[in-house]
């Protein structure tokens, strides 16, 4: 924030009383033309003349007085802290106030870029990844930089690269990413956008040229997260607010209440393999060689196109984003080229054998819905493989995953290994026999391994061939979380070369090497 102009303390002041945000009608007791140098949330980045913003249920007097020893002059929070003498202004809202004021202290970065949000219960990281291949390729023809990226893999904003830690970023660094963008020259960023991050007003002040709703499920339906499909799907469906153009799969749950609310953008683009009236119109979906193609129709072009991404349901996620790019109005050879040259990390992976009998499957599903949808669609690309599965669940949350994940393994699997997925607070042993008891209805035997290391090597070298094993739920992950925080872990795909390389000690082959 170093390079932008600094504000007075009294803009931010404004900005929270024409919003209806301020908790007290007396006048602040405060020099309102005081510089703000940073608006900082966190104690341990703070500078001389910093406005901190105190948030969170787990926020602790001790973290303001940490503030105000480095330089914060002034705070926003929802209650006064009598024992800290620095001016306060008191709000009804600190989310949607620090929503407020990290776009105005980055100067609305947003309004100088084409940004591409995308929601939805699975395949948000795909998509984001197919969009950005295609722009890409697009910005390279006319000699512009790539675009940025905000996903659940990786964060690059053109000025920091580094490993995601959330979905959609809070304000102050979302809005801090978009700057960077700016700064970097980027004219495009694409971004996931959570419902959490839709819920709790992470996304204030951000514009959206294209808003991109992918579908609906029953999933983060917990005490922590949403209480109810209909606080999760209420959630997701604010993204149309705050967007320019609407991007919709007819092809979802509660899909007139999706489009009642896209309504609100001034253009829609649907898309589906169901409905031949939607704008992008997907049919005639085969495998050919190590690619999945299909049929493509929209308002500008008809043509085949073509993914590298194993998964036949990715051809929605392809869909998505040929949707979004009849928003931006890019050419069909462009189109295609970058699709087929996208590649998603920790995303449908694939990996062989020298021998070709064994292929291994890498893939991010975490809840049944996308388990159920890599389970059928592995089941179809490799008709007559035994097939294996190995996932866990996550502890302390997302309950529900247990069921879902256990009755999508029961429906589709031969073989079913049991073992670790970021386990926190609880014991693996516990979680995996929860996950147990939809797998026994289904009359189906399972093994649990807790080290994910040894249950990886156990699923591939144990296979019947010919085979195909899918690993579900880590991606490209190099961390699992358990009691004692996050601890470093080797990658599934990693895990599958090394595996692969035991059979008769011949070189495996995998996607993920491009």
């Amino acid at each position: 924030m170093s390079n932008r102009t600094r504000l007075p303390l009294g803009d931010y002041y404004q900005l929270l009383l024409r919003h209806g945000l301020l908790a007290d009608a007396a006048p602040l007791a405060a020099d309102l033309t005081h510089p703000v140098s940073l608006v900082s949330c966190d104690s341990k980045l703070v500078i001389p003349n910093t406005l901190f913003v105190c948030k969170g249920v787990k926020f602790k007097e001790e973290y303001l007085c940490s503030a105000m020893e480095q330089g914060a002059f002034a705070y926003v929070s929802e209650r006064e802290y009598p024992a800290v003498p620095l001016p306060c202004i008191r709000v009804t809202d600190i989310r949607q106030a620090m929503g407020l004021l990290a776009d105005r202290a980055y100067g609305h970065p947003s309004g100088a870029l084409r940004i591409t949000g995308i929601t939805g219960t699975k395949g948000k990281t795909t998509t984001a990844y197919y969009i950005k291949s295609i722009v890409d390729a697009w910005l390279a023809g006319q000699g512009h930089r790539e675009s940025a990226l905000l996903s659940t893999i990786v964060t690059d904003d053109g000025v920091e690269r580094r490993p995601a830690k959330l979905t959609t970023p809070e304000p102050l660094d979302l809005q801090r990413h978009l700057w960077n963008a700016v700064s970097a020259g980027a004219d495009y960023l694409t971004m996931e956008v959570s419902s959490q991050a839709l819920k709790y007003g992470r996304v204030i002040g951000v514009e959206l040229a294209c808003a991109v709703f992918l579908n609906i499920g029953e999933d983060h339906i917990s005490p922590v997260e949403h209480p109810d499909l209909e606080d999760y799907l209420n959630s997701k469906l604010l993204i149309f607010q705050q967007a320019r153009s609407a991007c919709v799969c007819l092809d979802c749950d509660h899909v007139e209440r999706v489009r009642a609310a896209a309504a609100a953008c001034p253009r829609v683009v649907t898309f589906s393999q169901k409905f031949p009236s939607a704008d992008v119109y997907g049919s005639q979906v085969r495998k050919e060689g190590e690619k999945i193609a299909f049929h493509v129709r929209t308002p500008r072009y008809e043509r085949e196109l073509a993914i590298s991404t194993p998964g036949l349901f990715n051809v929605e996620n392809a869909l998505a984003a040929v949707a979004a790019t009849e928003v931006y109005g890019i050419p069909a050879d462009v189109v295609a080229d970058g699709l087929v040259r996208a590649f998603v990390p920790g995303r449908m992976e694939h990996y062989v054998s020298a021998d070709g009998q064994i292929s291994v499957i890498v893939d991010y599903s975490h809840n049944g819905m996308s388990l159920q949808n890599a389970l059928r669609s592995v089941r179809a690309e490799y008709p007559g493989r035994e097939l294996t599965v190995l996932f866990g669940c996550t502890g302390g949350k997302g309950i529900d995953r247990r069921e879902g994940m256990g009755n999508a393994a029961g429906e589709w699997a031969d073989r079913i290994i049991l073992t670790e997925d970021d386990p926190g607070p609880e014991e693996v042993e516990a979680i995996c026999a929860d996950i147990g008891v939809f797998l026994t209805a289904h009359g189906k035997d399972y093994t649990v391994i807790p080290n994910r290391e040894a249950a990886v090597e156990t699923a591939i070298l144990g296979a019947r061939r010919p085979a195909v094993v899918l690993l579900a739920g880590k991606g490209c992950e190099e961390a699992q979380k358990r009691k004692n925080g996050p601890e470093p872990c080797i990658p599934d795909g990693t895990l599958a070369r090394r595996a692969l390389d035991m059979c008769h000690g011949s070189r495996a082959t995998g996607t993920a090497e491009r």
